[in-house]
């Protein structure tokens, strides 16, 4: 069997984030065909609308001055050729920008992922799940709508305004006074009206963020709301949530109401055709160059009208954007150091001084003790003493802050993090299980595991006969979190994917603490033959998992202050005397504990 790491990531397609405007250019810049196909067609549209344009203007004026038949045929069909291009350029721009959106949508989408798969455990402790969720659906499907139809709309704003005033250039060179004042004035009103909008739309997203994250919470917790009776007041929480994230759009709304240079183009196109009519009289003007002059001017009215949109769409989507790249741009603090060293982990594992803190709590301090190859080390303590954390050392979810963690006799944080963790193997006793099919729960972590080796690692798990009596045996789909499963049954399951994966290194926290006693004896036949030539790092309460370890460390207060056999630290231990005793008194199903023992414990 092939094992993957579940936990290293492939390195990231470098783009632009320097900015968010950039990093959305760059994207688009990866598909640049679709990108400069829609450019062309939209620009060959603009060019045939405008064109037709002028014709309407000879058109005109044919049948003013009494022109044959046939010239007027001409031009009605020069109108309708320039007219069906202006269509088809429209219409393939609109295809490639569509295609260029969901394109740019799916390469971020995947790109946010990838990084957070990349993150360290420290920086997910620090997120609130609802408000990833978020960045990671509503914000990026806002990219979506930068592009299509936000930039495309860009795209015809652009050249509404470029191609129909060259138009009018050509004509003649004084009427471009009106159309190059009103795009000054345009420029100024639209770039104070996007600053007034920028805030609101990164307000708003931020609020949908903060909504998401209360929806999360209240479902996930659904449990403890209902038992607490507290449906009444996570529904005003919500409430009053949504009403923030409504007021903000109400806010755009009221900002969008007062855009002005729709008011502006009614001005300037009154004002055209007054100086249009004035140069008429000085005979500089024809009727036909009236004609196409005002036609000209009112295909400026469209780009203006969906600049509106387009504006709004845009600083949403690069709110969105900003968010994204949060996320993305934060460091993590584990480095794959993806050239580090790459060996098969022989197990034995060595804390030399260690010093670990937690949001400046020191968690543990100066830890020292060594595990040969082969070997169990059980940690005991009372809750908080710092035992999962310990062991999260070893599978480097965090860094040392001082000492060192060695494998093998090298520094955990100069392994090659996916090398190393593919070779370890860890059980909790809050088991996390995927929405997935019972046997892919299994193979987890392991490529190309047939099904009979799936069917012994849950036999060796004491599942196989639990999960037969499911309709669609190793088939049948799990709940989210496995929450269809009773806890022992989650933690089975949890034991058949570290028996199947085959670690040199396996840690059990806690992991059969869910688990009735008469299976566990079963359970435990099958832990002590995976264990065979495996370094174990053992989390228990249980005195009948305690008493094999070959090794015994005691911790309090994140300090070892014992370490040595079972009969060793009865001897020696007056701390581990203790929880002995209480460990003997509350636990049933180990026995009567040896004369020599309790009288130590006593």
């Amino acid at each position: 069997m092939k094992h993957k790491s579940e936990f290293s990531i492939e390195g990231l397609r470098e783009y632009n984030r320097s900015s968010a405007a950039r990093w959305i250019i760059s994207h688009c810049w990866e598909h640049k065909f679709y990108f400069l196909f829609g450019l062309l067609a939209f620009l060959s549209g603009y060019l045939a609308f405008s064109t037709a344009r002028v014709l309407f203007g000879e058109g005109a004026a044919l049948i003013i001055e009494g022109g044959d038949a046939s010239a007027v045929v001409a031009v009605s069909l020069a109108v309708l050729f320039f007219s069906t291009w202006d269509g088809v350029g429209s219409l393939l721009g609109n295809l490639a920008m569509n295609v260029l959106a969901t394109r740019v949508e799916r390469d971020s989408r995947h790109e946010l992922y990838v990084s957070l798969l990349g993150k360290s455990q420290t920086f997910h402790d620090q997120q609130r799940v609802g408000d990833v969720m978020a960045r990671a659906t509503d914000d990026v499907r806002q990219l979506n709508f930068v592009i299509h139809p936000g930039i495309m709309f860009m795209f015809d704003m652009v050249m509404g305004f470029a191609v129909p005033i060259t138009y009018i250039a050509f004509i003649n060179l004084e009427l471009l006074l009106v159309p190059l004042l009103f795009v000054a004035s345009y420029v100024i009103v639209v770039r104070r009206y996007m600053r007034r909008l920028e805030p609101v739309m990164m307000q708003q997203r931020m609020q949908y963020g903060t909504l998401s994250t209360r929806l999360e919470e209240t479902i996930s917790g659904i449990e403890i709301v209902k038992v607490a009776a507290q449906e009444m007041e996570e529904r005003k929480k919500f409430r009053r949530n949504a009403g923030k994230f409504r007021d903000f759009f109400v806010r755009q709304g009221q900002i969008e109401a007062a855009y002005l240079p729709l008011l502006m183009f009614g001005i300037a196109f009154g004002l055209m055709f007054l100086h249009s009519m004035n140069m008429y009289s000085r005979g500089i003007l024809s009727i036909a160059e009236i004609i196409a002059v005002t036609g000209l001017m009112g295909v400026l009215r469209f780009p203006v009208f969906i600049s509106l949109f387009s504006i709004s769409m845009i600083q949403l989507g690069v709110a969105g954007a900003r968010r994204i790249l949060e996320l993305i741009d934060q460091r993590s603090d584990i480095d794959e150091n993806l050239t580090g060293h790459s060996a098969s982990v022989q197990g034995a594992i060595e804390f030399d001084n260690v010093t670990f803190k937690f949001h400046g709590k020191t968690v543990l301090e100066d830890i020292c003790f060594r595990v040969e190859p082969g070997q169990t080390v059980a940690i005991v303590g009372q809750t908080g003493s710092g035992k999962s954390t310990l062991t999260q050392l070893v599978s480097r979810t965090y860094d040392v802050d001082e000492g060192r963690v060695l494998i093998d006799g090298v520094d955990v944080r100069d392994w090659n993090l996916d090398r190393l963790r593919s070779q370890m193997g860890k059980i909790e006793q809050d088991v996390f299980l995927f929405s997935r099919s019972v046997a892919e729960n299994i193979a987890f972590g392991v490529e190309n595991a047939s099904r009979e080796d799936i069917e012994i690692a849950a036999k060796e798990a004491q599942a196989h006969d639990f999960i037969l009596s499911f309709n669609d045996g190793y088939e049948s789909e799990i709940g989210e979190r496995g929450v269809t499963l009773s806890g022992g049954q989650r933690q089975r399951l949890a034991l058949a994917r570290a028996f199947l994966r085959q670690p040199r290194i396996l840690i059990l926290d806690d992991s059969t603490s869910a688990i009735d006693s008469a299976t566990e004896d079963e359970i435990q036949k099958a832990m002590r033959r995976a264990q065979q030539g495996r370094t174990t790092i053992l989390i228990t309460h249980r005195l009948s998992q305690i008493r094999w370890a070959d090794r015994i460390i005691v911790l309090e207060n994140g300090r070892a202050i014992a370490n040595g056999s079972h009969d060793e630290l009865l001897r020696s231990s007056e701390h581990y005397r203790r929880i002995f005793a209480r460990y003997g008194t509350t636990e049933s199903s180990v026995g009567q504990l040896s004369g020599q023992e309790a009288s130590w414990a006593s």
